[in-house]
């Protein structure tokens, strides 16, 4: 008896691109993989590309028939027979989907990507700046990071304070960063969202590799701020979208055509997205920032739910349909709903009064060590929030499986990285508050709606010691 899955993989390309993925699979997944499939076969319909193949593994008997249909999103179907073990077919599903996000990746390679926020600054797309990197990691929603950037002032505080002042001021300080981190954050990022400003606009045009290239070299990054600008002036400034029509002597201008083949359009309406997050959580709805970088990333911090912050990057909206940009939203929600910044300050400071009173003993015969092994401690149990917060997200939200395709799509490279290691335990034992990725997308996809979870934080505790427990078996 055979059994057929169907199921649709997103596709964040024009539409002159959109065979090529079909292409990009056959050249780069199949192929190089001659032992585990063939029978391969392209054929050309009325929408585009079909690709079939067939998966297998011959000493075991297990046989998987594929058909691919190019479009967006990309439609695949799957059938296999009762021999065949389903952790063989979602194995090959898993590779399929990182493809596609792999070759998405080649794309934005060669992409020019305009962002807008109406009445804001035009601000090009700027990579992330170590600079920015380390603000982004120091005011999020664990906040864990500015308390090792601290451990060298806490030694110059006790050498200038003595001990009761300095253990007295170091916890102060932190105290103050976490009360005025969402004002800290609202200063270091680009644009406010706001309710009388809810848009964000995202024009991408995908050329030819040659041709971006060509681009790059005669005009450099300052041409491509003038051109959003000038975009800007003929299209939203004057309340019309941008179109390839209204933009063409812009782009011919600067020596190329405007084609509505290789353009993509957005509009999001951030403010909404959020709104609609916050009042799932019931909670007020927080301030808004977008942070102009292809990176994809949401953050939240503030010290209470009333003094909320989210960050969003630019490459998240570019990256996710507005469904999985709320089901990550509600993770961000999730912090600020248990107040995990105040929650983790309270362990940290506590940590730190005891390291000072009663394991002083134990902290002055190695205080490396007992520094590896105290900050492992707290960062795996900073996986418990972390985990809490994806939990609390698919009970609020109630799309599980959606915030589960985000973070594949968020987190490809490292997914793949965790997929083909002979084991994760050291990914468990990181200073990362992030349990692996593998793990919350198993643990996402698995859960049924509506998700019913009395006690979440108990809940997701159990699973990150279970999950840390398999973590030895891979």
């Amino acid at each position: 008896m055979s059994e057929v899955t169907t199921f649709t993989i997103d596709t964040a390309v024009a539409p002159a691109h959109r065979d090529e993925i079909l292409d990009y699979i056959d050249k780069y997944y199949l192929l190089p993989k001659h032992d585990n499939f063939g029978f391969i076969k392209r054929e050309y319909k009325e929408n585009g590309l079909n690709l079939y193949f067939t998966g297998f593994k011959l000493e075991e008997g297990w046989r998987v028939e594929i058909e691919m249909e190019s479009g967006s999103p990309i439609v695949v179907t799957m059938k296999w027979d009762e021999v065949t073990p389903e952790k063989f077919v979602k194995s090959i599903k898993e590779d399929l989907i990182l493809a596609v996000q792999f070759y998405h990746e080649n794309v934005r390679q060669s992409t020019l990507y305009f962002a807008w926020v109406e009445g804001e600054d035009i601000i090009p797309e700027q990579p992330p700046t170590s600079r920015k990197k380390l603000s982004d990691r120091l005011f999020g929603s664990n906040l864990l990071f500015i308390y090792i950037l601290f451990f060298g002032v806490n030694i110059l505080l006790l050498l200038l304070l003595g001990l009761r002042f300095a253990i007295i001021a170091i916890i102060a300080l932190q105290l103050i960063i976490v009360v005025f981190s969402d004002r800290i954050y609202l200063r270091g990022n680009n644009w406010r969202i706001t309710e009388s400003n809810h848009y964000v606009h995202i024009l991408e045009y995908q050329l030819p590799v040659q041709e971006f290239q060509e681009f790059k070299e005669k005009f450099g990054k300052e041409i491509v701020t003038q051109m959003k600008k000038e975009i800007y002036d003929k299209t939203l400034a004057v309340g019309q979208e941008p179109t390839c029509e209204l933009g063409e002597g812009i782009f011919e201008n600067y020596g190329f055509k405007c084609s509505p083949e290789t353009r993509l359009v957005k509009k999001i309406d951030v403010y909404n997205i959020v709104k609609t997050a916050a009042e799932k959580f019931d909670l007020p709805i927080p301030k808004i920032v977008i942070s102009n970088t292809l990176v994809p990333n949401a953050a939240a911090t503030g010290p209470s739910p009333s003094r909320g912050l989210v960050l969003i990057t630019t490459g998240l909206l570019v990256g996710l349909e507005d469904d999985e940009i709320l089901s990550v939203l509600g993770h961000e929600m999730g912090h600020l709903k248990g107040r995990d910044p105040i929650v983790l300050f309270s362990i940290i400071s506590g940590e730190f009064i005891l390291r000072f009173t009663i394991f002083f003993p134990i902290v002055i015969l190695n205080p490396i060590l007992y520094i590896i092994v105290v900050m492992a401690l707290i960062f795996f149990v900073a996986k418990f929030f972390e985990t809490r917060a994806d939990l609390v997200s698919a009970i609020n939200i109630g799309q599980p499986k959606v915030l589960a395709e985000s973070l594949r799509k968020i987190g490809f490279s490292r997914l793949q990285m965790e997929r083909t290691a002979s084991s994760n335990i050291l990914q468990w034992l990181a200073w990362d508050p992030h349990p692996p990725l593998y793990f919350r997308i198993e643990r996402l996809d698995k859960m049924k709606t509506p998700v019913k979870v009395k006690h979440p934080l108990i809940q997701s505790a159990k699973d990150v010691f279970i999950g840390f427990k398999h973590s030895f078996r891979r």
